[in-house]
């Protein structure tokens, strides 16, 4: 099959390393789903950004965490043709030391992550084996690799969908579909410059800056491409060397 032409789906395609993404595959040739659960709007304008471009794209909403709206919503994309690439890109950070943190911080962190890697997976997934190519991508963390405080219900979503990664890649090896997961460390998009400045990202971070949304994209493009079809069951960090 030919590299470009494939239909991809971002989940958190609103957010600042999930719109890297999206531009990236829409770039290389693919039809792009720009997911956003409440930031619609944002990924309508993303999809905007990419049509203006010369590209292909289209925004669609849905809660990742709810399986009856999620199936609903990718049933539909489906019957307008098959996903062959999934980077499921959604997640959310609630950090608090784990004495006080709540129930509720633990369970939204864990069902965004985790139960949002099932419900969209499990729904592309037989479509996609029926095509027998096709690239699944998770964007982890270094948190889950290395630890981090105040992070635990991250760390633990991210170190599961690590370990989710590695056995569904298992599965469906013999049918032409990769899976994979690239664990960014400190990236500047949006968020992480006001958690770190300059002077610590230099003392911590061995290439003594932050990376860039665009630099997980292209690795997520890499791994999507022909060029990965031998790549399956790898955490791949992109962290500038810290470890």
């Amino acid at each position: 099959m030919n590299d470009s032409g494939k239909r991809a789906l971002v989940t958190g395609g609103s957010g600042g390393i999930g719109a890297a993404i999206c531009r990236r595959l829409a770039a290389a040739g693919h039809f792009v789903y720009v997911h956003g659960h409440r930031n619609l709007d944002a990924a309508t304008g993303i999809a905007a950004d990419i049509l203006a471009a010369g590209g292909a794209a289209e925004a669609i909403a849905f809660d990742v965490t709810l399986e009856g709206p999620t199936r609903a919503a990718l049933e539909a994309v489906l019957e307008r043709g098959t996903i062959q690439i999934l980077v499921n890109n959604a997640g959310i950070h609630e950090d608090a030391a784990f004495p006080g943190m709540t129930a509720g911080q633990w369970h939204r962190v864990i069902d965004v992550s985790l139960d949002g890697f099932y419900h969209v997976t499990q729904a592309l997934l037989l479509p996609m084996i029926r095509t027998r190519w096709g690239r699944v991508i998770n964007v982890s963390s270094i948190t889950a690799q290395i630890g981090n405080r105040g992070q635990v219900n991250y760390a633990a979503a991210k170190g599961a969908l690590n370990a989710a990664t590695k056995s569904l890649s298992l599965e469906v090896a013999s049918r032409g579909i990769t899976v994979n997961a690239v664990a960014p460390g400190i990236i500047d998009a949006g968020s992480a410059p006001a958690t770190f400045d300059a002077a610590r990202i230099a003392e911590i971070v061995p290439m003594k800056r932050a990376g860039s949304a665009d630099e997980v994209a292209n690795l997520v493009a890499f791994l999507a491409s022909t060029d990965a079809a031998y790549i399956t069951g790898q955490v791949i960090s992109i962290s500038g060397g810290l470890a």
